[in-house]
């Protein structure tokens, strides 16, 4: 049986404070994915503003356990999306703008080039404004990582989400080997470029096997991982396994400081996009 929700992962959302920019959101036809993750720090980021959209469709071709994202076959891209998305940050003033996607194993670069484009477009309409990409894995294929490279995203972002181990229960269709080799490529294919990861716990990893994970991280040059607890977002999706203490939280960005990564966001509630802003001034500054 699940553990009840702890105290401390109890947050409420002010509808009234939502409204706003989810209107704005639904006019020019696009979506975030902290609605479709149902991120428990909505309100505090839209109230910002600040919002991660998500493009290519809210339909994944993979099936993570721990996603309410809905899985099937994708609709066609959206041409005018990468415009419609350069619009709508432009109209929430975002200084730091986060792109995201689905998973669209159905298309030959996997999507990459939607992601140039998009940052190409949002550059157009913020030229003073930093963006960060949160990508799938590509495949592991080096040809559609440069792609997105060239477009000159400030943060290159690609989540691990889980240890190694879990891997098979928990992405099946994905593999950690492919995942950290991307990170690794990334950094050595831009190095200027700002990586990052990030995963959650609470999945049924163990203490030694997360510091592992810290230490895969760090061998593979990431300037900024963020951890936070898996929250079960839909009855679909695969069961919290354990609920970690604060206190482990400010334990691991410890020891992932100590270990070497520049910069952490670590706690009970961060998702990967939170405080992306300053972790990507956070790094500039310790550069």
């Amino acid at each position: 049986m699940e553990e009840r929700l702890p105290d401390w992962l109890k947050k409420h959302k002010h509808l009234a404070h939502l409204r706003p920019i989810k209107k704005g959101l639904r006019n020019a036809s696009l979506s975030t994915v902290c609605e479709e993750a149902r991120c428990p720090n909505i309100t505090e980021c839209f109230c910002k503003p600040t919002a991660t959209f998500l493009i290519m469709g809210d339909i994944c071709t993979r099936s993570c356990r721990f996603c309410s994202v809905k899985k099937g076959l994708p609709e066609t891209i959206d041409t005018e999306e990468p415009a419609n998305v350069a619009q709508a940050a432009a109209q929430l003033k975002l200084s730091h703008v986060v792109v995201t996607s689905v998973t669209r194993d159905d298309l030959p670069d996997k999507g990459a080039s939607h992601f140039a484009q998009t940052i190409k477009e949002i550059r157009k309409k913020l030229p003073g404004a930093t963006i960060e990409v949160l990508t799938p894995d590509f495949s592991g294929k080096e040809k559609f990582l440069q792609l997105v490279l060239d477009a000159k995203p400030d943060v290159f972002n690609h989540n691990v989400e889980t240890v190694p181990r879990l891997y098979p229960k928990i992405r099946p269709e994905a593999n950690f080997t492919t995942s950290i080799n991307l990170l690794e490529k990334a950094k050595k294919l831009s190095p200027q470029t700002v990586t990052k990861s990030g995963f959650m716990v609470g999945l049924g990893e163990e203490e030694d096997e997360i510091v592992d994970l810290l230490k895969s991280l760090n061998d593979a040059n990431v300037d900024v991982v963020t951890i936070g607890q898996y929250m079960r977002p839909s009855k679909t999706a695969i069961p919290v396994a354990h609920y970690w203490q604060p206190s482990c939280f400010e334990h691991w960005l410890d020891v992932a400081k100590t270990i070497g990564i520049r910069y952490v966001v670590s706690g009970p509630l961060v998702r990967s996009s939170y405080y992306a802003k300053e972790a990507l001034e956070g790094v500039r500054i310790k550069r």
